[in-house]
């Protein structure tokens, strides 16, 4: 959305009146009606102004994310989860500024089969939608139906792990799973998981509703345009209340217009998503005091993908000579101005099973190793490496990171190994990747849930292949890797089954050494987040889980 440019015409109409005479006395009562009334219009304008005025303490939010739809059963980007936790409730989230799993709309932790298929959830009472429709077992069962029977982009997450769900009390609810998955609390956290009012919606296979928001949570949405959008509290919410009386979220349509919105005082937050030197640039201010900086680690990973059906990417030391000429430092300095950190493994360090694999088998731009292994596989300046990069074409720091790789392999390798560097538009790139087009791409990857499982089984496990042939059927072939190795399946199936931790955290740490040999990724940078508000706003939290609550947010 453009920077809006208000302008103000005024007519002046000349009309002649007879003159009336009027008695001095009148005259006295008039001016001292007139008085009153500039008093008390006074007064009312104080009123209005007063912080704690709820015509006044609504927060401006402004963002470059594109919002698709609000539909529960549908929505699978950033934004639309951010929203989504701030409209509803989930059975369980995470306590503020902290990892720890708590009850929401569930009243305690589930009761476990010791199969470990089954659980039983008891939930809460008192709860009522927005529509004033009470929230009941029955209406949670509708919401999660819905989720899946919808066949939404994100249905998968709970169709995968759930062989039936069903009110077995008025306020009981109870789950099958197909198999034992011991982040399976962790999964309900998703917030396409929250509970809807069964009057405002309807199941069948793609009724969706990406306009239209009808749950339990602290907003109620009052709008939604193409670009702007209009939260309400919802008085009768069963929990904490905003300390907001509202939140107004603007959708503009670059990092230039975010950046120069928030500048010029028009937005009280800036979230999501500047460019590196606008965020340098709002940094030094902030320092001085012009406004405040909100930073947090993320847990959001950037990585290539190579795909190891494509020649030359078949080849075992092709690929780990790739790993050992990544320099991620100088990528982070250079490129990402310092705003993320080098990242080693596909986990993330907000896990403590995080094991910085890469570093310990390659290391950075040991551009030594990439050539003997080069060497190994057949290749020489006069026979070189030809390795084609994609990215998406509106990433310009993808574009830019991929031309820093192309620039270092020039300068560094010899000639062994040279790099062409390509874009695609997003919605083509990821329509194509699972069918094998590209050799090696640059992409991310934000978590459905906050669990070290969903960046393992999501990039490495296959339900269909053979080393020999690649995945056929699978994550991996949805990643565009076509990875297959069977132990690790079945190290992926053991550590869903295992509710120890510290037997969990053996497997991720097998299972990462596994990666870092076969290299079927390369794990580069772990994000970190950034946002800004004004100096009249309080209450700013980066979750640790990546959520951003709205009703902890407060102008002064």
């Amino acid at each position: 959305m453009s920077n809006l440019e208000y302008q103000e015409n005024t007519m002046a109409i000349n009309k002649r009146q007879p003159r009336i005479s009027i008695k001095p006395s009148v005259i006295k009562v008039i001016a001292v009606f007139c008085l009153c009334c500039l008093l008390t219009a006074s007064c009312s304008q104080r009123a209005s102004r007063s912080p704690n005025s709820p015509q006044n303490d609504r927060v401006t939010i402004g963002t470059t994310l594109k919002l698709r739809t609000i539909d529960p059963a549908d929505a699978y980007e950033i934004i639309s989860g951010q929203l989504l936790r701030n409209l509803g409730d989930t059975l369980y989230t995470y306590k503020s500024e902290t990892t720890e799993l708590i009850p929401g709309l569930a009243t305690a932790m589930p009761k476990v089969s010791k199969d470990g298929l089954t659980y039983t959830i008891p939930l809460r009472q008192g709860v009522i939608f927005h529509d004033e429709t009470p929230f009941n077992a029955a209406a949670m069962e509708f919401s999660l139906q819905r989720f899946i029977k919808n066949g939404g982009r994100p249905a998968f997450l709970l169709s995968d792990a759930v062989e039936s769900v069903k009110a077995t009390g008025e306020y009981e609810l109870t789950f099958q799973l197909k198999k034992p998955f011991a982040a399976f609390p962790s999964l309900l956290t998703f917030a396409g998981l929250c509970a809807i009012s069964p009057k405002a919606y309807e199941i069948g296979d793609a009724k969706f509703k990406p306009d239209t928001f009808v749950g339990t949570g602290r907003y109620k949405l009052a709008k939604y345009g193409s670009d702007s959008l209009k939260f309400d509290t919802f008085d009768k919410y069963w929990g904490e209340k905003p300390v907001n009386s509202g939140i107004d979220l603007l959708l503009l349509s670059s990092s230039s217009n975010l950046f120069n919105t928030f500048r010029t005082g028009a937005i009280d937050v800036a979230y999501l998503s500047l460019d590196a030197d606008q965020i340098r640039s709002l940094e030094e201010k902030a320092k001085k005091g012009k406004w405040q900086e909100i930073a947090g680690e993320s847990s959001t990973v950037s990585y290539m993908t190579l795909n190891i059906k494509s020649p030359p990417l078949d080849k075992l030391e092709v690929r780990q000579a790739i790993a050992a000429a990544m320099d991620r430092p100088l990528i982070n300095d250079r490129v990402l101005r310092g705003q993320a950190q080098p990242l080693y493994s596909l986990i993330p360090t907000t896990f403590d099973v995080n094991k910085p694999v890469f570093k310990e088998m390659y290391g950075d731009a040991n551009t030594a190793k990439a050539k003997e292994l080069l060497t190994k596989a057949g290749y020489s300046a006069a026979n070189p490496l030809i390795l084609q990069i994609w990215y998406p074409s509106a990433s310009t720091k993808r574009a830019l990171v991929a031309s820093t790789i192309e620039a270092l392999a020039k300068l560094k390798m010899d000639g062994i190994m040279q790099v062409e560097v390509n874009s695609v538009e997003s919605p083509t790139l990821f329509q194509n990747i699972e069918k094998g087009i590209y050799p090696a791409v640059l992409v991310d990857w934000y978590a459905d849930f906050f669990d070290a499982d969903n960046y393992i089984q999501p990039f490495l496990d296959c339900a269909a292949g053979s080393a020999a042939g690649g995945c056929e059927k699978g994550a991996s072939q949805g990643q565009g890797s076509f990875y297959y190795n069977d132990r690790v399946n079945k190290l992926i199936d053991k550590q869903r089954k295992e509710p120890n931790p510290q037997t969990r955290k053996a497997l991720f740490g097998e299972i990462q050494d596994i990666l870092a040999r076969d290299v079927p990724f390369i794990p580069l940078w772990q994000d970190k987040d950034y946002t800004f508000a004004q100096n009249n706003i309080t209450g700013v939290r980066l979750e640790p889980t990546q959520s951003f609550p709205f009703w902890f947010l407060k102008k002064q």
